[in-house]
């Protein structure tokens, strides 16, 4: 299984374990060590509060002082229906950017194949080039 399978393979489990039924989104954040951190949105009442669905990798991956190699934030609209590859999102690239722009992130396609990109890719202007 490459690392993308099980990036994805482990989203899917834990989607299935904490939702059951209805909408399940999840991330899965691959480690330098090659281990991999899965999280959940927390939920909310108030959308200001909200976060991505990667945040809780992303820090558990500063916690444990361990660079990001690859991201992935999957989700279904209820059980049954098929997983959907989310894109990060431009605070999420941001977040994700802190170890570099060759860490490898999932993207939404029109055919919901596994494609990783690199985060330089999803940002060629990004505005750190001004401080090189």
């Amino acid at each position: 299984m490459t690392v993308e399978e099980e990036l994805f393979q482990a989203a899917v489990e834990l989607i299935e374990a904490r939702y059951e039924t209805g909408w399940g989104g999840a991330a899965s954040i691959r480690l330098m060590s090659g281990k991999i951190i899965t999280s959940v949105a927390p939920d909310v009442e108030l959308d200001a509060l909200s976060l991505c669905m990667e945040v809780g990798g992303i820090l558990e991956a500063h916690k444990q002082n361990q660079s990001v190699t690859h991201s992935l934030c999957i989700y279904r609209e209820c059980e049954g229906k098929p997983f959907k590859i989310l894109s990060p999102c431009g605070i999420c690239q941001e977040r994700l950017r802190f170890w570099g722009p060759d860490v490898f992130v999932a993207v939404t396609n029109p055919d919901n194949k596994l494609d990783f990109r690199r985060l330089a890719e999803l940002q060629p202007f990004h505005w750190s080039a001004a401080y090189r």
